[in-house]
């Protein structure tokens, strides 16, 4: 599995599902949107996962998952959950949706634009995934605390930052140090992309990693 960030919610994540001579399929979650100052991945893409915002600008040839739900395409499996933007059942921000993906083996939790703490019952379901996207940018979603509070609750092997300030973005957000400091751990280096497979994953605990933008 190879995992690239473009920003924002943004990833671009290729995998193999049904195996390594086989070809890859990619999806992306949330898009960048017009205005964010930073471009979406290029390229084939198979999925779209949607947490928030408006499907109408996809191709129809595009399958775009957006809603709660069981899905299965092309050897990856999700499950979407219900959830909201912010702490007052969205009626701030709106609806969010959770995805928990499976492919080759490994469990990603794609938290989306979420704005606040979890029920027991959902976490029970994410408990112990094997990859966390989680936003720590404060703004519009969690605040940094509240965001390394609930990693430590899911605790997942590798958790992945995401919506933060970085070069070319546009949006007001915070950082991703006051995370880091929350966490008490993050790289000194940010990686190009991860490239990994389920036995680089499970002696893991807790490990932040940092993605720097794509090309």
């Amino acid at each position: 599995m190879n995992i690239q960030y473009y920003g924002d919610f943004c990833f671009k994540i290729s995998t193999k599902p049904a195996g390594r001579a086989t070809e890859d399929v990619v999806f992306w979650t949330d898009p960048l949107k017009k205005g964010a100052g930073l471009r979406s991945p290029q390229g084939q893409v198979d999925v779209i996962f949607l947490s928030h915002g408006d499907t109408e600008e996809y191709k129809e040839e595009t399958v775009v998952f957006h809603t709660p739900g069981e899905y299965a395409v092309k050897g990856i499996s999700a499950l979407g959950f219900p959830s909201y933007r912010d702490e007052k059942s969205g009626e701030k921000h709106g609806q969010n949706t959770i995805f928990l993906i499976e492919s080759e083996d490994i469990h990603l939790c794609y938290l989306g634009a979420l704005g606040h703490d979890l029920s027991p019952e959902l976490l029970d379901k994410l408990n112990g995934v094997d990859i966390l996207f989680i936003p720590v940018g404060g703004a519009d979603t969690l605040p940094p605390k509240v965001a390394a509070e609930l990693v430590r609750k899911i605790e997942p092997n590798i958790v992945i930052p995401m919506h933060y300030k970085i070069p070319g973005l546009t949006l007001s957000l915070e950082t991703e140090k006051a995370f880091c400091e929350a966490m008490g751990s993050c790289p000194k280096e940010s990686l190009a992309k991860l490239n990994l497979k389920k036995k680089d994953i499970e002696e893991k605990n807790l490990e932040v990693v940092l993605l720097e933008r794509g090309a």
